[in-house]
């Protein structure tokens, strides 16, 4: 227990600023009390998750949605708040020159804007003191004959060079991938395998992030974990949860149990510690922004727990005699252990309250904000 609770209290969540903001569908973006209305108060209230769970120290920004004047002021203030800037995620899907691509358009001047953003996002990590950067593209075509596919394959590997070589020798960037959606017929980065190549041939700074959304239904993604964990390319997850596609729900909602097969691969693996960025990806729609990132970190710390509870001994033996049933059953039943007590013993070990929900709820923070927060724009994803 004393090794199960070490690593557990050593686990760190990023969440995501833009978690924060209203957020919708593509048919509507629906607006609460007390959104923020700027990347100060999303720091604000991201360093209550932390406070009240322990293990989210860091905020993902995304850039513009999170552009300020002075970038090194906005780390300071987090800072001061309790938290401090994680990942850069960068933006080239929401300009009207993308529509075709960015990097990947045919148009040579829009390549050169969208990389131009990517560099400066580069710029923001040196002022925030942010190790990651985070890459997604949108781009992609819809119909068959609309562009020519290794031609956008090559424009996608130069920009990701010249990003690579922009970077510091102690930061990195994750290659993002999504199997649709936007593009429909061919997305330029739409597997594990893409991302896999493209960053394989850059070196040891180009790494994939799994976002748990991102893949087809029936899609072992604890083999994508396994896999890259093996080849030392797994960067980062981005967690969230999915019924049909890229739902955005809050991570471990769906399908806890394949949540708790990721971590366990990620345990066995060596990939819990920094090397490995744990990283929320949510647009909550309809619940209350802080206290669903609160229950998001709380998912994660319950089956990371269950998954540390794994008798790898037994387990291996299991699998050595060829004992199908055995070896099942050792996993089951690390999976079955209610694990929400042990939690609760080491938060109050840590200083914290056992209930993270029940405290935020009594805290009076949410009636805070929203009165305070009052005129203005509220902050949102952007669409």
């Amino acid at each position: 227990m004393d090794a199960v609770k070490s690593a557990l209290r050593g686990q760190r969540i990023e969440t995501p600023s833009w978690a924060y903001g209203n957020s919708g569908t593509r048919f509507k973006v629906f607006a609460q009390q007390g959104v923020p209305r700027d990347p100060f108060e999303k720091l604000a209230d991201a360093a209550q998750v932390h406070a009240f769970t322990g293990v989210a120290p860091t905020v993902a920004l995304h850039i513009p949605w999170d552009k300020v004047g002075d970038y090194a002021a906005l780390a300071a203030h987090a800072r001061e708040a309790g938290v401090e800037i994680g990942a850069i995620n960068s933006n080239v899907f929401q300009d009207d020159d993308y529509k075709l691509g960015s990097v990947t358009h045919p148009d040579p001047a829009v390549r050169r804007k969208a990389l131009d953003h990517l560099l400066d996002c580069v710029d923001i990590m040196d002022a925030t003191g942010s190790k990651i950067l985070k890459l997604w593209f949108s781009d992609g075509t819809n119909y068959p004959g609309q562009d020519d596919i290794r031609a956008r394959q090559d424009r996608l590997a130069e920009a990701l060079a010249a990003v690579y070589d922009r970077l510091g020798d102690d930061q990195r960037f994750l290659l993002e991938y999504k199997l649709f959606e936007p593009a429909f017929y061919t997305t330029d980065v739409p597997d594990w395998g893409t991302a896999y190549a493209h960053c394989l041939k850059l070196g040891d700074k180009a790494q994939v992030v799994v976002d748990t959304g991102h893949h087809a239904p029936g899609t072992n993604i604890e083999f994508i974990v396994a896999f890259l964990l093996r080849e030392g390319k797994l960067g980062g997850f981005d967690f969230n949860s999915r019924f049909y596609a890229d739902d955005d729900l809050m991570v471990g909602a769906a399908d806890p149990f394949q949540l708790f097969r990721i971590m366990y691969e990620v345990i066995a693996g060596g990939g819990l510690g920094p090397h490995v960025a744990f990283m929320l990806d949510q647009c909550h729609n309809i619940e209350p922004k802080v206290p669903g990132q609160i229950r998001s970190v709380m998912n994660v710390q319950e089956a990371t727990a269950k998954a540390l509870l794994v008798d790898r001994d037994a387990l291996a033996a299991a699998q050595s005699a060829g004992d199908v049933l055995g070896a099942n059953a050792v996993l089951m039943d690390a999976y079955n252990t209610d694990v929400r007590p042990l939690l609760a013993e080491l938060r109050e070990e840590m200083g914290l309250a056992p209930d993270p929900m029940a405290a935020y709820a009594r805290s009076g923070y949410f009636e805070k904000i929203s009165a305070a927060r009052v005129g203005g724009a509220q902050a949102g994803w952007g669409a």
